[in-house]
């Protein structure tokens, strides 16, 4: 299975790529979006995603992989969400910018422009690929 590549946005004053990197590992837990909650359930472990940090910089500024796939979500009550865990990999060289990301024609059918709600959302390997040539990779 080839791997697969996301986007996962955070509040970086609630939980920030330096919270993860300080932890090790982290739960992404607390998703209640059910289209976001697909996209969970749809991560293998080796998958990497984007840490992108929402309403405070609106800016990705990392890169994480998937250590765990779908779990029952601990944080809900219900039982019908899931979580998955999440190891830092790497700061990327250039934090990139919602701005600069609205600005490339290479990425204006980018789910995070498109759905610009979802906490969680799947990134196309050709807009990984123009995404890190934006960060300076």
């Amino acid at each position: 299975m080839k791997k697969q590549y996301w986007l996962m946005k955070s509040e970086p004053d609630v939980y920030s790529y330096d919270d993860l990197v300080a932890e090790g590992e982290g739960m992404w837990d607390g998703v209640r979006n059910h289209t976001a909650a697909i996209h969970l359930r749809s991560m293998k472990v080796g998958d990497e995603a984007f840490f992108y940090h929402s309403n405070i910089g609106l800016e990705i500024v990392g890169i994480i992989t998937i250590s765990q796939e779908h779990f029952i979500d601990p944080t809900d009550e219900k039982g019908r969400f899931v979580a998955v865990k999440v190891k830092p990999v790497r700061k990327i060289a250039n934090s990139v910018t919602l701005k600069a990301i609205k600005a490339n024609p290479k990425l204006a059918a980018m789910e995070l422009i498109r759905q610009s709600r979802l906490s969680v959302a799947p990134v196309r390997p050709e807009e990984w690929k123009e995404i890190l040539k934006m960060a300076g990779e």
